[in-house]
């Protein structure tokens, strides 16, 4: 889905290198002036064999998995054609509202859906430490979490801050709702004990930056992960798609994909 997109077109260039996987279609959204054209031209080589289109229900019939960076509102309504189509599906798009992960849970029950608000080992391995280290902290330690994106992203904070929220929150015992500080400015007060702060950077062209900061009286532990290469999401992505395929009805995360 979304073959034109950045995401779209290294994914593109993964799955055709990967020995496990082969591109059965590719999709764009109505209208889209790549629509009817050889994908390998309209990307700005040579032909493919593959033409870009805008035919969802076609595109599954052909596919075991349906690999989906696009944006909230299509993501949903994949997920019901897909679980329908017996496609599994792999959510890396972020931005969903609550009643839209309600949405994705439900068309899990018959389907496979694999969503992640980040698809990198290394952020993954970043979540599961950051839940046992808020597990082993008191509430004396505040936690807070900073993230920084290119200029271009839309949301805020990001899948992948709130992915550590969650986590945190979850090593804790309570709810990420209950406890989320996403705004400050002016006179706030004293920081509540027990929140967990969001700050969000946006500029120039960062690719993502995740700090999960725990700060004690007399010390801070920060646990913090980089990306420096687009292509580690998309080959998380890949990883997800072969995995997915021999999973049961269900939502997953890559936790689950990679083991942990």
């Amino acid at each position: 889905m979304g073959a034109s997109g950045r995401m779209g077109q290294m994914l593109v260039r993964l799955v055709d290198d990967s020995a496990e996987t082969t591109l059965a279609a590719v999709v764009e959204r109505a209208g889209h002036d790549w629509l009817g054209r050889d994908l390998g031209q309209a990307m700005g080589g040579a032909a493919h064999g593959l033409v870009v289109t805008d035919d969802v229900d076609g595109a599954l019939a052909q596919s075991d998995v349906v690999i989906d960076f696009t944006t909230p509102a299509v993501s949903v309504a994949l997920a019901h054609r897909a679980a329908a189509a017996g496609v599994a599906h792999v959510i890396g798009t972020t931005g969903f509202s609550d009643e839209d992960l309600a949405a994705i849970a439900q068309a899990g029950q018959t389907g496979r859906i694999v969503r992640a608000g980040n698809m990198s080992l290394g952020v993954n391995l970043l979540v599961k430490l950051t839940r046992q280290v808020a597990a082993a902290l008191g509430t004396e330690y505040d936690i807070e979490i900073v993230e920084a994106h290119h200029r271009h992203k839309v949301d805020a904070p990001s899948g992948t801050a709130l992915m550590l929220g969650e986590a945190a929150a979850a090593g804790r015992g309570v709810a990420l709702d209950a406890v989320a500080d996403r705004a400050r400015d002016g006179i706030t007060g004293a920081r509540a004990q027990g929140a967990i702060g969001f700050h969000a950077i946006r500029g120039g062209d960062y690719i993502g930056e995740h700090d999960v900061i725990f700060a004690g009286e007399g010390e801070r532990i920060v646990l913090r992960h980089v990306a420096s290469d687009r292509a580690l999401f998309a080959r998380g992505a890949v990883r997800a798609a072969i995995w997915a395929q021999s999973a049961a009805p269900g939502e997953y995360s890559m936790l689950d994909v990679l083991g942990l």
